[in-house]
């Protein structure tokens, strides 16, 4: 059986993850915070919990993340910088995921062909940014593609077979989106779950190291 594990499995997109790939007959291990107490930013808790699963996955999938922490919302302006709270992106929005890769890596086949997805977003993209603001949340996932594209450089040395890659979602309606939806059209977590897996579906070792939307199209680094 197809095996996959979902990091962040108690969020809107990462529960629909889990329902997505039960649906399509994987067998799910699904981890988060709230419900088995893996916080990402704490090496000793993503060491505890992934050196507790035992086997390889063909699927692995880091869906964590968070757009406000703390009650400090995305900048519009360099002026509000709070270095405890872009400090605070970092950490979960990019070395908490950077950590979740070390420490899986193991849990990948190295003879057969997995995927180890982490989701970005689009305004994470230096090449896309044209609004400005959002300044720590963007530097944060910006950070996340490059640990992802370094990533990828290593693992095709070891796992010739596997894709490592950065994921946009697309706007999803969720707690974590529903104060910045205004004029823009989301979809629910089940649509961009199913979205997401027919992008995992379709990766080859040729496309590791790669950022991709939901409609599989590249985004700009």
């Amino acid at each position: 059986m197809k095996r996959a594990l979902v990091i962040g499995a108690s969020g809107g997109i990462g529960g629909a993850l889990v329902h997505a790939l039960q649906a399509q007959g994987w067998r799910v291990t699904a981890l988060s915070r709230s419900r088995d107490g893996l916080d990402i930013t704490d090496e000793g808790a993503v060491a505890r919990h992934l050196g507790a699963v035992s086997g390889s996955f063909q699927r692995i999938v880091i869906a964590t993340g968070a757009l406000e922490i703390d009650g400090h919302r995305p900048e519009k302006a360099l002026k509000q910088l709070d270095p405890a709270a872009m400090a605070a992106q970092f950490a979960l929005n990019a070395i908490g995921p950077a950590l979740v890769m070390k420490h899986a890596l193991a849990l990948l086949p190295r003879d057969e062909p997995a995927v180890m997805a982490a989701l970005s977003a689009r305004v994470g993209s230096i090449g896309d940014n044209r609004a400005g603001g959002w300044h720590s949340y963007r530097a944060a996932k910006s950070a996340l593609n490059q640990i992802i594209r370094g990533a990828a450089i290593e693992l095709a040395r070891t796992h010739p077979q596997a894709a490592c890659v950065a994921l946009h979602p697309g706007t999803v309606a969720t707690p974590f989106t529903e104060k910045y939806l205004g004029r823009h059209p989301a979809v629910a977590p089940d649509h961009a779950a199913q979205r997401l897996l027919d992008v995992m579906d379709s990766l080859t070792p040729a496309d590791t190291g790669q950022f991709f939307d939901y409609a599989r199209k590249p985004v700009p680094w």
